[in-house]
């Protein structure tokens, strides 16, 4: 299927690895000109030329790499920089850490909020009324399945996730967007093969005793689908959302977890 957005350009952040590093990668085999950001910039390097290098690449298609915090004034700064007007953004900041809410103080919190609200929101604000103004935008923001079921240790996530999901619903039904053809959708990933997962595993392996592999044996057994997802198969998903088939899906909030929630709705 031709998804209709070749030549567009695209801001993907957190892309050099993981999650994010799936959705530019499908975007890019897509012939979807990609500008990568991300703070490690060896790693972000050696992702973007692996893309480059990729004979599936279509021929013309531009990798831009820009090593920065997404984060920060100046990171999203250099984003905009290195292309102005964007036609898709796909918003990634690492979750926070899990723990015990009793030992988060203000600062704490504020650096949660910060990079998993407030920075989606100031990339959408940067970028929906040029969008608008064209008549071509998709905004897909990646967040957690915790915001559909959350996980008490993860009371962090849960929370600045949820405050993002909330200023989504509203502001992505706005006429002002969905009328002229601008969506904002979220993806919600559940249990994903990327390092971040290992590395939570990881901490339950030391604290449990068990090796990395029996703890995540443990987590691909509480999946109907009996198996971790793969970064590539949630990049087709984001894909499809930005694609120009997906004009009349917006403000929706999309579970990808091999059916590992139980509820109804």
């Amino acid at each position: 299927m031709d998804m209709g957005i070749k030549g567009r350009w695209a801001l993907v952040c957190g892309a050099s690895k993981g999650l994010g590093l799936g959705c530019a990668r499908a975007l890019a085999l897509e012939g979807v000109h990609v500008v990568m950001v991300a703070r490690g910039a060896d790693v972000l390097q050696q992702a973007a030329t692996a893309l480059r290098t990729d004979p599936a690449l279509p021929a013309g298609t531009q990798v831009v790499a820009v090593a920065a915090d997404i984060t920060s004034p100046e990171g999203r700064a250099a984003a905009f920089a290195a292309h102005a007007d964007y036609d898709i953004v796909i918003t990634n900041a690492g979750g926070p850490p899990p723990g015990d809410f009793r030992d988060w103080d203000r600062d704490v919190w504020i650096r949660a909020v910060d990079a998993n609200m407030l920075t989606p929101i100031e990339l959408i604000k940067a970028t929906v009324d040029g969008m608008a103004a064209r008549g071509f935008g998709r905004i897909v923001n990646i967040t957690s399945g915790a915001v559909k079921s959350p996980i008490d240790t993860l009371g962090l996530s849960n929370g600045a996730r949820s405050g993002l999901t909330g200023f989504v619903a509203g502001v992505a039904r706005s006429s002002r967007l969905a009328a002229v053809n601008v969506t904002i959708n979220n993806l919600l990933p559940g249990a994903f093969d990327t390092e971040r997962l290992r590395g939570t595993m990881g901490g339950v392996a030391k604290k449990t005793g068990q090796t990395l592999e029996a703890v995540i044996d443990a987590r691909r057994k509480l999946v109907p689908a009996q198996r971790l997802g793969q970064p590539d198969e949630f990049g087709a998903t984001c894909l499809f959302l930005c694609s120009a088939h997906a004009s009349y899906i917006t403000g929706q909030n999309i579970l990808i977890d091999g059916g590992a929630y139980s509820g109804t709705f």
